[in-house]
């Protein structure tokens, strides 16, 4: 019976006669034949686990560039603003396909190759571990002294005839501890019973890599109908389980709509508790909570916490506590009163005071497109210097500065923009810098106006803000149990032991009865020589009344 060439067992002194392959004697001549030849060694080293290994190991480094370069199937606005800030290099890493890492040619080459490879290795081995445990042990070697453990007992001329019950007792000692036996009976050189065990290491061998194929698969196909998305919630505001409510949504290959459970969302509150004892970690947040509402369609309405680690699961998704901050109130009127912003802003946490950085973008209502920069600081203190910090992350005193601005916010000309950022090098500022007039700055209540009379500002009411990640992942339970699968067929390839023992009654001239015990090892095994004294002392407790007196039996430890 043949092994896959680089099978674990393959090519073992005391092994090679069963597992020898018959030499090719016949095959396709000419230039067929060398084309057939060339295609059969590229399969053969294709399939081989050395070659699985190096294709798993540059799957990993292809997949490098994803993380080091944004991509268009999770951050469309990063490629835009990558073509922007390189127009040299960014041509170049587009051919390349940098910006699509994952669905390159290439990173989709390599894998398809680990695939056939994992695949042409597996089926083999399958196949000829089926084969191994339908085979029975092999038969007695003629000189169990050459093998790596020996030991011998000599029992007395009592025992030469009942050699069948010796070898018969030694077969139940060797069926109790887990071997397959068979009797081999070779006349005047012996009676031997012949045991093999440790099948268990090539099926976690196989266990192993079919569990590796199994998260590939899961990956590859389960991964194309899974997606992510982004939202951030104001507290008091709801968000829907739908395309338009996300800020960002990243589908996979396989995504559609109709994939997304009809659910509302709630955001009551947002609790945070602050360490207000320790005097070295004074402000530090100790808990984070998001009290949520989830509305079913039918109308119904569940009580939830939504807190870091511990995600709100509904159906098939999964809702995670990313990140949280400020959303003030901002009202923006005309100078004859109307209004023509007003909105919860939130602002982006700079520290872990909670100073804030946000923007304000009004496009429409006044003679010019307004943009603001402003800093929000919950416990207000003013530096030596003039400006202003935040010696605190609880709303204690709150101020929010604003620097004015005015002209073109590129809303209108089609390139995506962030909500968070203001690109000022084409407006014109009206309030703070170096414009000679103060930024203007606001506590929770007043109004002041824009420079110019164009209008006001009025800060209202100063709630949190939560941002979600809403997530859905169907490869997520096969993923888990074929890395469970990974690792405990992991363990019993390298655990468990493959051994082979024989123990042998040979009839001696003086009328006494040599009984030999001898072992090989699979593979690794230092307790191999134990296992064949310990099985001689097992066996020689139940032959006493046959036991003459030998020297002490002699253990020849050969490779282990």
């Amino acid at each position: 019976m043949s092994r896959p060439s680089d099978h674990v067992d393959a090519g073992r002194i005391g092994f090679e006669q069963r597992d020898r392959k018959p030499a090719r004697t016949s095959g396709p001549v000419g230039p067929l034949g060398r084309i057939v030849g060339f295609l059969r060694a590229m399969w053969r080293q294709l399939t081989s686990m050395r070659v699985a290994l190096l294709l798993l190991l540059l799957l990993a480094v292809a997949a490098v560039p994803g993380s080091l370069v944004p991509q268009r199937s999770s951050d469309p606005n990063g490629v835009t603003q990558y073509f922007a800030t390189e127009p040299e290099l960014a041509p170049v890493l587009d051919k390349l396909q940098m910006f699509d890492v994952y669905g390159s040619v290439w990173f989709t080459a390599i894998y398809l190759l680990l695939f056939v490879s994992l695949v042409g290795c597996i089926i083999p081995r399958i196949s000829h571990h089926w084969k191994a445990l339908r085979t029975p042990p092999p038969t007695t070697p003629a000189r169990l002294e050459r093998l790596d453990a020996y030991s011998t007992l000599r029992l007395d001329h009592i025992a030469a005839e009942h050699r069948g019950e010796v070898i018969a007792q030694a077969k139940a000692l060797l069926d109790k501890r887990g071997y397959r036996t068979v009797l081999v009976d070779k006349g005047t050189r012996g009676l031997s019973v012949s045991a093999e065990r440790g099948y268990l290491r090539e099926t976690g061998n196989l266990v192993f890599h079919i569990a590796m194929l199994g998260i590939i698969i899961a990956v590859g196909i389960g991964g194309g109908f899974s997606w992510q998305a982004q939202r951030v919630v104001v507290e008091g505001q709801t968000f829907v389980n739908d395309l338009v409510s996300y800020s960002s949504f990243t589908p996979g290959r396989f995504f559609s709509p109709e994939q997304l459970t009809p659910y509302a969302m709630r955001l009551d509150s947002f609790d945070i508790t602050y360490e207000s004892t320790n005097p070295n970690a004074i402000g530090q947040p100790t808990d984070f909570a998001a009290n949520v509402t989830v509305i079913d369609p039918d109308g119904t309405t569940a009580n939830d916490t939504v807190r870091v680690n511990a995600p709100l699961r509904y159906d098939d998704t999964n809702v995670y506590l990313l990140g949280n901050g400020y959303a003030p109130q901002i009202t923006v009127r005309d100078p004859n009163g109307a209004v023509v912003f007003e909105d919860n802003v939130p602002f982006l946490p700079q520290d872990n005071n909670l100073t804030s950085l946000g923007v304000v973008k009004v496009p429409d209502g006044l003679q010019q497109q307004l943009g603001m920069i402003g800093f929000f600081y919950p416990s207000a203190v003013e530096l030596d210097s003039g400006a202003y910090s935040s010696d605190h992350p609880d709303l204690r005193d709150p101020l929010l500065t604003l620097n004015v601005y005015e002209g073109d916010l590129g809303i209108d000309d089609g390139v995506p923009r962030s909500v968070y950022s203001l690109e000022t090098e084409t407006l014109t500022q009206l309030a703070g810098g170096d414009t000679g007039t103060r930024a203007l700055q606001l506590r929770p209540g007043e109004t002041v106006e824009l420079p110019g009379g164009r209008g006001t500002v009025t800060l209202g009411d100063i709630p949190r803000f939560a941002s979600f990640d809403v997530h859905h992942d169907p490869t997520q339970l096969p993923v888990l149990t074929c890395a469970i699968l990974i690792v405990a067929g992991l363990l019993v390839a390298l655990l468990v032991p493959r051994r082979r023992m024989w123990v042998k009654a040979i009839p001696q001239p003086d009328g006494t009865l040599l009984v030999e015990y001898a072992g090989l090892n699979r593979g690794e095994d230092p307790q191999l020589a134990v296992a064949v004294n310990e099985l001689l002392d097992a066996h020689s407790e139940g032959l006493v009344g046959y036991l003459e007196d030998p020297p002490p039996p002699q253990t020849n430890e050969g490779t282990t």
